[in-house]
């Protein structure tokens, strides 16, 4: 197991930067979400409690950063590589237990099928596995959702289980989800492990 070295907050890869959340970036998160409800809701139960007022995403984003910086939780931004706008969401969830990492992920409506989110999802794969030390990477997604379900096909994750009625969907009903891993040792041989990236700690010093 690689000791860790993280947590990674500024992860840079060839059109994108991936960084922990400011409050400042409350207008721009908010104006990805609003404009993206329908195609949001249709995976994401969170998005059923969208709209949420300007103060209220400020103060969401203060809770991510709070979390980030206990090491609790990591969740990350996905914007452009001049930080102007807002593509979509992910994380290094920390929920999935110890040494191990779940990776989310979401994109703007108006941004889908662009390979944001597989670029972002490989990015944090070796930020996982290379800075943090974990022994194992975790995706879960919808069986119906299938461009979410090909990124960790991509990428060289393991499709274990469809876990049936264990996730909560549209208005609370449950669902099923696929789960797809990487294990450490199979890191070395994945696509994941060749992304070009840059990774930089809160003090801005060199990670990878």
């Amino acid at each position: 197991m690689t000791a860790k070295r993280g947590p990674a907050y500024r992860v840079e890869t060839e059109r994108l930067v991936v960084r922990c959340w400011s409050p400042g970036d409350a207008q721009r998160l908010k104006d990805a979400i609003d404009a993206s409800l329908d195609h949001l809701r249709e995976w994401m139960p969170w998005a059923y409690d969208e709209p949420e007022p300007l103060e209220e995403k400020a103060n969401r984003l203060r809770l991510f950063r709070g979390r980030f910086d206990l090491d609790q939780d990591y969740v990350y931004g996905i914007l452009f590589s001049d930080e102007a706008v807002v593509i979509g969401g992910t994380g290094l969830h920390t929920r999935v237990g110890e040494g191990a990492r779940e990776i989310g992920y979401w994109i703007r409506a108006d941004r889908v099928n662009q390979g944001y989110a597989t670029e972002a999802s490989a990015a944090l794969t070796k930020v996982a596995f290379e800075i943090d030390g974990v022994q194992r990477v975790e995706i879960h997604c919808s069986p119906a959702n299938k461009p979410s379900a090909a990124i960790p096909r991509k990428l060289g994750f393991t499709h274990e289980a469809t876990l049936r009625r264990r996730a909560l969907v549209r208005e609370g009903l449950p669902g099923d989800s696929m789960l797809w891993t990487l294990h450490a040792d199979e890191y070395p041989n994945s696509p994941a492990s060749h992304a070009p990236i840059r990774a930089y700690a809160a003090c801005g010093a060199r990670l990878l």
